[in-house]
């Protein structure tokens, strides 16, 4: 059925209860689980505006880096306290559908389960949200939770 279940996870309520079916899924038919987040650059006219640490903003990819860090590893506990044996998590720079896409055709990903955001199709294609490009780009099943 499934051998490699990819979850990208971005510190949400409904990433972490996609996270739990994957874990769930996983264990029911012997799958490695993968976690995967994604940061975006942010571009120095981007960095100018920001209010980050106002008094050491430091390199905005920096932060972000160092957050998506964070993010992974404590799903990485999720999916372990939530009964997975072995969750690899992996932290990846770039546009966000485009990364998780070319992640699980590199890595041999034969599902994408991922967290929904809840807005109504009309609204989700005018907004372009990242679980309706990876679901019209993934070169495998993506179920969206």
């Amino acid at each position: 059925m499934f051998n490699h279940i990819l979850v990208p996870v971005d510190g949400s309520d409904n990433a972490l209860v996609a996270l739990e079916k994957a874990v769930q899924l996983s264990l029911i038919v012997g799958a490695r689980l993968s976690l995967i987040t994604v940061y975006r650059h942010f571009s120095l006219l981007e960095a100018s505006f920001s209010m980050v640490r106002r008094d050491d903003p430091g390199p905005m990819d920096d932060i972000m880096r160092d957050y998506a860090k964070e993010v992974a590893e404590k799903a990485k506990a999720h999916a372990v306290a939530a009964g997975a044996t072995d969750p690899h998590a992996f932290v990846k720079n770039g546009p966000v559908a485009r990364s998780i896409v070319a992640f699980g055709k590199q890595h041999g990903v034969d599902l994408i389960m991922m967290g929904g955001r809840g807005v109504g199709s009309t609204e989700s294609y005018l907004l372009g949200s990242v679980s309706h490009k990876v679901t019209g780009t993934a070169h495998c099943p993506v179920m969206v939770i």
